[in-house]
């Protein structure tokens, strides 16, 4: 998708409404530190330094499509527990989701709480109902499904097999959204396709695809031949397939399998990327994109929630940046606007990872510069180097300063391996990038002494630390500036 397209669908996205309509969780994260063993057991002690909560399945899919920019109307069966109150609490506090939920006091909320450290799940504890709905709830469910159907532009099913979409609910909503003409998809749970009717797009992932057409879905050939039995087996208009790092492949009926690869991206969490896809497909077709622009937008939001810890969103914004960076090169990837930078360090900072910063001029780039990046990363997992602008280098070196301007100089720094960020600033000192960014460690020469570096003491406010890195001698921009000139 280009970026005229992609903007222009998602602005058309503001006018769309979504009916989010399935299984709801809510999704516990209690994040900590392990650092050591505990004497009862030969199992991981895990200190706790935070707890986030959100809305999970039917829900993280009305989270993704609000995130998206269109109205999510959502429903879907909780109980009456506590895990329940709190969802419904959330939903209504939600920005862009409209919450019509159904209470069944016969059943527990499903509620999955994950421990992480360092970046990585220790352990699930899932507490949850898997019977269908009863008649009662079932009847209230239906309705409440057909409502919300009546009052959008698109309609999205999460099954995760917990009971709410049981035959009725399936066949009330389809009626409702048949008779408006509303494009339905479906991400769906279990081997029985055909239960879901005549909807317009099924969703399955590889292995759930291969799981329901009893065929291997690792090369190209094979998911075509599943895709083609797929839509012998259901009453779907198409089938899509997610395949992780290979992108996604579907097929309509009468047409051939068309294939969207994946830019390689670096994954960190697919928790939850199911539910951005349905959330993506859902928005783009509600507005009228076609299947290929959907499929399009979708492969493009979960690049972006794999890069993100635990069951995250895909704003505009993320995609407008990660479509920008598909077209450039690595190296002018790596320059960011001041709201990226703060963005990107807050998803690594998500990760646990340690965040260095320095900053200054690197107008001549020169070996010494080098030496002192690399020293610099060392200290930290990702490193930040904030860039003085063409205005701030003239204020700081004089007229004739810079030899290369802001545009340059970004590239190439952006171009060397010990750089993860690069950071533009147009102020005379770094200060508001430091606070915005709050690294860790913050990294200057050791020609400076501590006193002298600036920013050092918020950092060492917030438990960073200040590092002064060695210097290699005979090296330096303004003697190279000078020899280029014929001064020296």
């Amino acid at each position: 998708m280009d970026l005229t397209a992609l903007q222009s669908l998602l602005a058309r996205a503001a006018e769309v409404r979504v009916a989010c309509i399935g299984d709801l969780m809510l999704d516990r994260y209690v994040y900590g530190e392990v650092a050591r063993v505990s004497p009862e057991a030969p199992i991981a002690v895990l200190r706790q330094r935070s707890r986030k909560t959100m809305l999970g399945a039917a829900g993280n899919v009305a989270r993704n499509v609000a995130a998206l920019g269109a109205r999510a109307m959502l429903t879907g069966l909780v109980g009456d527990d506590e895990g329940g109150r709190e969802i419904a609490e959330i939903a209504m506090e939600a920005k862009g989701v409209q919450a019509a939920l159904v209470t069944d006091d016969t059943r527990a909320t499903t509620v999955k709480t994950r421990f992480v450290a360092g970046g990585q799940q220790l352990l699930r504890l899932d507490e949850e109902t898997t019977s269908a709905a009863g008649p009662i709830a079932e009847e209230r469910l239906a309705m409440a499904a057909a409502g919300v159907t009546e009052r959008s532009q698109a309609v999205v099913l999460s099954d995760y097999a917990k009971g709410a979409l049981t035959a009725r609910v399936l066949a009330d909503v389809l009626t409702a959204a048949q008779s408006r003409g509303l494009p339905v998809v479906v991400d769906p749970k279990g081997r029985d396709l055909a239960r879901y009717g005549a909807v317009d797009l099924i969703k399955p992932n590889a292995a759930e695809l291969s799981a329901a057409v009893d065929l291997p879905t690792g090369t190209d050939a094979e998911v075509e031949a599943a895709l083609a039995a797929a839509l012998q087996r259901s009453g779907a208009k198409a089938v899509l397939v997610t395949r992780a790092g290979e992108g996604m492949s579907w097929m309509e009926r009468g047409g051939p399998v068309r294939h969207v690869r994946a830019v390689a991206k670096e994954v960190f969490d697919v928790s939850g990327a199911g539910d951005t896809v349905l959330a993506a497909l859902g928005v783009a077709l509600g507005a009228g994109s076609s299947l290929q622009q959907a499929v399009e937008l979708a492969v493009l939001a979960s690049g972006v929630v794999v890069q993100k810890v635990g069951t995250a969103v895909a704003t505009p914004a993320d995609l407008v940046d990660a479509e920008l960076a598909q077209h450039l090169a690595s190296a002018e990837s790596k320059v960011a606007t001041f709201e990226r930078a703060v963005a990107t360090v807050d998803r690594w900072r998500e990760r646990g990872l340690r965040i260095g910063f320095t900053n200054g001029c690197f107008d001549v780039l020169h070996r010494g510069h080098v030496a002192y990046l690399a020293q610099a990363s060392g200290w930290c997992d990702r490193l930040v180097v904030g860039l003085n602008s063409d205005r701030s280098v003239r204020a700081l070196k004089g007229e004739g300063r810079p030899v290369h301007d802001l545009e340059s100089r970004a590239v190439v720094l952006g171009g060397l391996a010990p750089v993860d960020l690069v950071a533009p600033f147009d102020e005379d000192t770094p200060i508001a990038l430091i606070e915005a960014l709050r690294p860790d460690v913050l990294v200057k020469g050791a020609d400076y002494s501590e006193a002298e570096v600036v920013g050092a003491d918020r950092v060492r406010s917030w438990g960073g630390e200040v590092r002064l890195a060695e210097i290699v001698e005979g090296h330096s921009t303004t003697a190279a500036v000078a020899r280029m000139r014929g001064t020296a």
